[in-house]
C-alpha cells in the first residue's frame, strides 16, 4: 500500500507532539502489520517563542510562523498537514491559504467521533484561547451542530494554567488532576455528555477514570484520522 505522507506542524509541546509521533505509527504497525510505521515529515517550532506570542495576542506573528511551517511540510513531499495543537487551529484559514495541499482540522474528526457517539451537549476544556475563543467552539456549533458548554471563568483560569505551567513541561501533578476532576464533574451538572479533551496535552493528565461521562481526547483522535487519511481509509 502506498501510503500519503503526513506532514506534521508540532512543537506546542513536543511532549503532546511525540504522543502523535507514537500513536500515528502504532496504528500504521497495527493496520498494515509486519514492521510498517508511517511516512511523515516533522516541522516542529520553538514553543516559547510561540507560547511569548500567543499571550501577547501577536496571532499575525503566529500565522507568519504556521505558514513557514506549512511550506517547509508541503516542499518537503507532505501530502496533507496536521496541526498538533488545537489551540493553533485559530490560524487554520492562514496555513490552508498558503499551501496548496489539504489541512486535517483537529474538530473535524472530533466532532464526527461524538455524533457517532450519540452526544450532542459536550463539555470542552483547554487553553483560555480554545476555551473562550470562537474558533474551535464556532465550528463545533456551526458545522456540527453541536451544543459547547466550557468552565466558569475561575476554572477556565485553572485548566489554562496548569497546562502551561505544568503539562507543556511534561509535569503532571496529582492535586492538578484532582481539580481537573472536579471541573469535569462541574460541566457534568451544567448538563455535558460528554466532554472534550480540547489540549493536547491534557490526555497527559486526565483519562477516562476520572470522569463520569465519556472523554473524547484530541490527541488520539486527531492522530488516528491522519492515519485513516494517510492509508485512504
Amino acid at each position: 500500500m502506498q501510503q500519503r505522507i503526513i506532514g506534521l506542524i508540532g512543537g506546542m509541546s513536543w511532549e503532546s507532539s511525540a504522543e502523535y509521533y507514537r500513536i500515528i505509527n502504532q496504528e500504521t504497525h497495527r493496520r498494515l502489520g509486519g514492521v510498517h510505521s508511517a511516512r511523515s515529515l516533522l516541522w516542529s517550532v520553538d514553543f516559547d517563542e510561540i507560547k511569548q506570542l500567543q499571550h501577547a495576542g501577536e496571532w499575525d506573528k503566529l500565522a507568519d510562523v504556521m505558514k513557514t511551517a506549512a511550506l517547509h511540510l508541503e516542499r518537503g513531499g507532505a501530502d496533507f498537514i496536521v496541526l498538533c495543537t488545537n489551540t493553533m487551529h485559530r490560524l487554520a484559514d492562514a496555513i490552508t491559504s498558503s499551501v496548496s495541499i489539504p489541512l486535517l482540522h483537529i474538530a473535524d474528526p472530533t466532532a464526527e467521533r461524538i455524533k457517532a457517539a450519540g452526544f450532542r451537549r459536550v463539555g470542552l476544556i483547554g487553553t483560555a484561547f480554545t476555551m473562550e475563543q470562537d474558533f474551535y467552539k464556532g465550528r463545533l456549533q456551526a458545522k456540527h451542530g453541536l451544543e459547547v458548554i466550557v468552565p466558569d471563568a475561575a476554572d477556565r483560569q485553572m485548566v489554562h494554567d496548569v497546562i502551561y505551567k505544568e503539562l507543556v513541561l511534561g509535569t503532571i501533578n496529582a492535586k492538578s488532576r484532582e481539580a481537573y476532576r472536579a471541573i469535569i464533574a462541574r460541566l457534568i451538572q451544567k448538563g455535558a455528555e460528554a466532554v472534550i479533551l480540547g489540549c493536547t496535552e491534557i490526555m497527559l493528565l486526565v483519562s477516562e477514570e476520572d470522569s463520569a461521562v465519556p472523554l473524547f481526547d484530541t490527541t488520539t483522535i486527531h492522530a488516528i484520522a491522519a492515519v485513516d487519511h494517510a492509508l485512504g481509509a
